[in-house]
C-alpha cells in the first residue's frame, strides 16, 4: 500500500517536470524549422505522450487481457477530450483554428465512429462475439498511415520560419532555450520522465485499484486511462500556459487519432482483442465527447471553447465516472 501511494507521488512529480521540458524543446524545434506548433502537437508530442497507451495496450493483449487494452483507449480519449481540453478551457478560452474544425477534430470523431461500429458487430452482422478482429486492426493502421501522410504533407507546406517571421523572437527562444542540441535533449528528457512517471503512476494506481476488487474494465476505463493521459493533460495545460495552444489541442486531437488508429490497430494485429467488459455505452460516451468537442468549438462562440463548455465537459467526465463507479 504504501509502495503504491510512493508510485502515485513519485510518477506525479516526473510528469510535471517531464511535461515542461518537453513543452520547451518542441516549441524551439518548430521555431527552428519553420513548422506550426499544431502539426508538433499532432505528431512527436501526441506520439510521445501517447507511449504509455501504447506499452501499455501492446503488453495487455499479449497477456491476453483485452479489456484493460481497449479499455485504456477508449477511457484515455474520453478523459483527453472531456478532461484535459475541459481543464485547458477553463483556465484560458481556447481559440480553434478553421482547419481544425474541418479536418483535425472530424477524424477524431470518424475514428470514434468506426470503434464503436467495431464494437456493435453482434448487433450489425450477428457475430457471435464483439471483437476487434486483426482484419480490423490492419484497417486502423492502414487508416493510420493516411493520417500521416496528411500530416507530412501539412508540414511541408511553405511557411515563414520564425527568422522570417519574428527575428526578434527567434533571438530570444535562442538565448533563453540555447541551441538544437539542447532542444532535442529537452523532447528526449522530457518524454522519457512523461513515459516513466507516467508507469509509475499507473502501477501505484492500479495496484490500489486492485486491493479494493475493481475490475480489469473499470481499471482500464478509468485509472489506467487517466494516469496514461496525465503526459497529455500536464503537456497541454504547460503549453497553454506558455502561450503554444496549437501544440495545446494538437497534443489531445493527434494522441486521441493515434490512440485509436494506431495503439489499438498494433494490439489487434497482434492478436483480436475482445471487448469484454467495454460496453457499447462506453463507446457511446468517447463518440459524444468527440461530437462535444466539434460541437463546441464550432458553435455558440465561433471557434472558441469557452470556460463555461470546459466546465460542462469536465462535469460530463465526472457523471460517466460516477456511471461506472455506481455501475460495479
Amino acid at each position: 500500500m504504501i509502495l503504491n501511494i510512493l508510485f502515485l507521488i513519485g510518477g506525479l512529480a516526473l510528469i510535471l517536470f517531464g511535461a515542461n521540458w518537453l513543452t520547451d524543446g518542441a516549441s524551439a524545434v518548430a521555431r527552428r524549422l519553420g513548422v506550426s506548433d499544431l502539426i508538433i502537437g499532432l505528431t512527436i508530442v501526441a506520439l510521445g505522450t501517447s507511449a504509455p497507451e501504447l506499452a501499455i495496450s501492446i503488453i495487455s493483449a499479449v497477456d491476453g487481457n483485452a479489456p484493460l487494452a481497449i479499455g485504456n483507449v477508449v477511457g484515455s480519449n474520453i478523459f483527453n477530450i472531456l478532461v484535459i481540453i475541459g481543464i485547458v478551457a477553463m483556465l484560458k478560452p481556447i481559440v480553434i483554428t478553421r482547419s481544425v474544425m474541418t479536418t483535425e477534430i472530424p477524424l477524431v470523431t470518424v475514428s470514434a465512429l468506426v470503434l464503436l461500429t467495431m464494437g456493435c458487430g453482434t448487433i450489425l452482422d450477428g457475430a457471435p462475439e464483439r471483437l476487434v478482429t486483426r482484419v480490423d486492426g490492419i484497417l486502423l493502421l492502414i487508416m493510420f498511415g493516411l493520417f500521416l501522410r496528411y500530416m507530412f504533407a501539412t508540414a511541408r507546406t511553405p511557411q515563414p520560419t520564425a527568422a522570417e517571421a519574428d527575428p526578434a523572437a527567434l533571438q530570444a527562444a535562442e538565448k533563453s532555450r540555447g541551441g538544437t542540441l539542447k532542444a532535442t535533449a529537452g523532447i528526449v528528457g522530457g518524454l522519457a520522465a512523461l513515459v516513466f512517471g507516467g508507469d509509475k503512476f499507473v502501477d501505484g494506481a492500479s495496484g490500489l485499484a486492485s486491493a479494493m476488487g475493481v475490475s480489469d474494465a473499470v481499471i482500464g476505463l478509468t485509472i489506467v486511462a487517466a494516469g496514461t493521459s496525465l503526459p497529455e493533460l500536464a503537456t497541454s495545460i504547460v503549453a497553454a500556459r506558455k502561450g503554444e495552444n496549437g501544440m495545446a489541442i494538437g497534443n489531445v486531437i493527434g494522441s486521441c487519432i493515434f490512440n485509436i488508429l494506431l495503439i489499438l490497430g498494433t494490439a489487434a494485429t497482434i492478436t483480436p482483442l475482445p471487448f469484454g467488459g467495454i460496453s457499447t455505452i462506453d463507446l457511446l460516451v468517447m463518440t459524444g465527447a468527440s461530437v462535444m468537442f466539434w460541437v463546441f468549438g464550432w458553435f455558440f462562440r465561433e471557434r472558441t471553447i469557452t470556460r463555461v463548455e470546459g466546465a460542462l465537459m469536465v462535469l460530463s467526465y465526472v457523471g460517466y465516472t460516477a456511471w461506472l463507479i455506481a455501475s460495479l
